[in-house]
């Protein structure tokens, strides 16, 4: 990806990330807002806004999940640093709790996004359909730790790491694994240990 597509990836991130934050503002002053009012709340056009959401209830949806999940400053705010495993622990942790307390919002926020489909020959970096919400996490616990692995083993480890903290590998455990809360926790687990331990073990130039 070029200097330019790049840039408009990071731009159109931060838009979805102003509409959802606007909407948050809306409703905390105790009022649903219809979505041209988020929209101009985020500075945006409705166009743009229907770029993004479906919906003012995909919207209103997600926005409500994403003041749930916990700022990376909020999570690390003790400043320890400690040790690799137990801190991307404490991101499973905070992330799976949430994910249990909002699992029906959560899925229907998943169904959302997967029936947006791409539009067929674009040339433009793709609209996000998804707020990546877990990578800040994951890289703030990683952060004080990464003179103890290999820059090309980090960068795996850290995308290794997201593919196991989200909703999708808890519809795994409880859906197709049919795993109780109790031992899907530990699975996850067993999995952040194990590819740290890769992670390690891993070359410098590989």
């Amino acid at each position: 990806m070029g200097a330019e597509p790049s840039r408009r990836a990071n731009q159109q991130r931060r838009t979805r990330k102003d509409l959802l934050r606007a909407a948050v503002r809306l409703m905390r002053e105790g009022r649903r807002p219809m979505l041209e009012e988020v929209a101009e709340a985020a500075l945006v056009s409705r166009a743009t806004a229907y770029r993004y959401f479906s919906g003012i209830e995909a919207l209103l949806l997600e926005a409500s999940l994403d003041v749930e999940i916990p700022e990376a400053e909020t999570l690390f705010r003790d400043g320890a640093r400690g040790d690799l495993v137990e801190r991307l622990e404490r991101v499973d942790t905070a992330l799976h709790d949430m994910m249990i307390a909002n699992e029906a919002p959560l899925r229907l926020m998943l169904a959302n996004a997967l029936a947006r489909t791409p539009r067929s020959g674009e040339q433009d970096p793709p609209v996000p359909r998804r707020q990546n919400r877990r990578t800040p996490l994951i890289e703030a616990a990683v952060e004080p730790c990464r003179d103890e692995l290999a820059p090309a083993a980090l960068d795996r480890l850290g995308k290794a790491i997201a593919l196991i903290v989200g909703p999708e590998a808890m519809i795994v455990c409880k859906d197709v694994l049919q795993l109780d809360d109790t031992e899907a926790r530990a699975v996850k687990r067993w999995v952040i240990r194990a590819l740290v331990d890769a992670a390690r073990t891993q070359p410098p130039n590989r």
